[in-house]
């Protein structure tokens, strides 16, 4: 088989899983793109499924990280090279025989998405393809197992709707096929188009059950009590480094911002004002320093609890990336020290390689690790706090909410990217959090999107980008506990492992075992040649 039969499909599929992710959102296509890989990798080689993966990633990830290059070339090229090895070993660790395909594939693609949120650096899962089901009917099988389960049922729903294309294609074209089996014996048309139809079927009941079922999950139970909040939007430039456009201007415009919360909330004051991530850059510690008189004197000024986004540089290249809170009285009461830092962007790993392959100035420190649960004990509340880039991370969410977190926080800063690439997919990540904890959640960001949303990831209220604007709302503060706040990934990665050993056992037990059989429609028998 030539390998452009095998490459243009595939990176096809990868087109469309990237198209079914924001910014574009069309969540449908994942399912035929889906259906499209697991048909390209019947009767494939070794070899060939870990090329047709590659395909698939490329056209997933090239452009779905297309905003890596605005940083640097030649990292975000090698970057989509590395990320789309995932779907590459998922295809290699699917068989290429008919039995066991469908439910293998899908297993596989839960572990490769599992590996490529840990490796290399703690993980990318931006431009994964649950952050495209946020917005669909899958959206609340969230609350049984998370990100992943979604990115399970995408591939298994995927595979069941092809399996059902195939043998309605099967069906139309009638008994001419170009093989010396027997018309619904062993491995024979009639046999192959039945085992399609049940398998097929079987697929999508089992997606729409875990659909269903989730949409009727426990959530965060009914609100304790609601809470006025306020999200604060300095706005501003876009595209620019915080060194071009300087701390003090981030500063101010938040100040300005803060000072038309009593225009935007109709005379109800809030309890809880949101600042977004870094907008207090310091070259010092907070304490005693003229920001913090400042922050204090602005907290009992609103009367409200005041969470800012705080960073302090500390010697030896360092700083650290907290969320701090302050009380109506103006004391610190609580703080939380982001624990997934952004690998070159906060910090540069091997920094002494890597200064010897590109130029590293844009990130001159290193930000500290922190190592908290992410809980702000406040006088507005218990708030589980996710700063930024951990709102894509599901553990980020789900640890403080174990620890009695009543609201989620992502005090963020996405500024530097001139698209809307990344700040639509970490809105999508908000919502996939707040369905998988059951908690409302609030999103601040110095340029846009800062965003209200509820437990079930319904976006309340949400502002544009690179404007000034305050978003204010009341949210509800629960303590129920969902299904996959209780259980974590565990489940859903030993199912899918289950899966994979399933699917090559049903492989090795079926009647095209050894080989694959393709069957040829078409006059003569000279059609195209179909695997299943």
């Amino acid at each position: 088989m030539r390998r452009g039969s095998v490459v243009g499909p595939s990176l096809a599929a990868g087109v469309l899983l990237a198209l079914s992710l924001p910014p574009w959102g069309f969540w449908v296509l994942a399912f035929p793109a889906a259906g499209l890989l697991w048909w390209r990798l019947g009767g494939l080689r070794l070899r060939t499924r870990l090329l047709a993966g590659f395909a698939a990633g490329l056209g997933m990830f090239v452009p779905g990280l297309w905003w890596v290059l605005s940083f640097n070339t030649y990292g975000g090229a090698v970057l989509m090279v590395v990320e789309s090895l995932a779907p590459a070993l998922a295809a290699a660790l699917a068989p290429g025989t008919a039995r066991g395909r469908g439910v293998a594939l899908a297993g596989a693609m839960v572990l490769a998405e599992a590996l490529r949120g840990t490796w290399p650096f703690g993980g990318l899962p931006i431009g994964g393809v649950a952050l495209g089901q946020a917005g669909g009917p899958l959206a609340g099988a969230a609350r049984l197992g998370g990100p992943l389960l979604l990115v399970g049922l995408v591939w298994l729903g995927g595979f069941g709707l092809a399996a059902l294309a195939w043998a309605g294609v099967a069906w139309a074209r009638g008994p001419g096929l170009g093989s010396a089996a027997r018309p619904g014996g062993p491995g024979g048309p009639g046999r192959s188009r039945r085992g399609a139809v049940v398998a097929g079927a079987s697929a999508l009941a089992v997606v729409l059950a875990l659909a269903v079922w989730g949409a009727a999950a426990p959530d965060g139970g009914p609100p304790l009590r609601t809470l006025r909040v306020a999200a604060v939007q300095g706005g501003g430039k876009r595209g620019v480094h915080q060194s071009e456009t300087g701390a003090a201007a981030a500063y101010a415009a938040q100040f300005a911002a803060t000072a038309e919360i009593p225009a935007h909330d109709g005379g109800r004051p809030p309890v809880l004002v949101l600042w977004p991530e870094d907008v207090v850059a310091l070259d010092g510690p907070l304490a005693g320093s003229p920001e913090q008189a400042q922050l204090a004197q602005l907290a009992r000024h609103l009367r409200a609890t005041l969470v800012v986004g705080v960073t302090e540089d500390v010697p030896g290249g360092r700083f650290r990336n907290e969320a701090v809170a302050l009380s109506p009285s103006g004391a610190i009461v609580a703080r939380y020290e982001k624990v997934h830092r952004v690998p070159f962007g906060e910090y540069v790993p091997y920094r002494g390689f890597f200064s010897h392959l590109a130029s590293l100035s844009a990130v001159p420190l290193d930000a500290i690790p922190g190592h908290g649960d992410g809980v702000l004990h406040t006088p507005a509340g218990t708030l589980g706090t996710m700063i930024s880039y951990e709102v894509f991370y599901a553990d980020r969410g789900r640890i403080p909410t174990r620890n009695g977190a009543e609201l989620l926080i992502d005090p963020t800063n996405t500024s530097s990217y001139l698209t809307s690439q990344v700040p639509t997919q970490e809105i999508a990540a908000a919502r996939l959090q707040a369905i998988a904890e059951g908690r409302d959640l609030v999103q601040a960001a110095p340029t846009g999107f800062s965003a209200v949303i509820d437990d079930h990831g319904d976006v309340l209220a949400r502002t544009a980008l690179a404007v000034r604007g305050v978003v204010v709302r009341d949210v509800a503060l629960r303590d129920g506990t969902t299904l996959y706040e209780r259980g974590g990934d565990l489940s859903v990665l030993l199912a899918a492992a289950l899966a994979v050993l399933g699917g090559w056992a049903l492989s090795l037990t079926g009647p095209d075992r050894g080989r694959v059989r393709a069957a040829t429609y078409g006059s003569g028998g000279t059609g195209r040649a179909w695997r299943l």
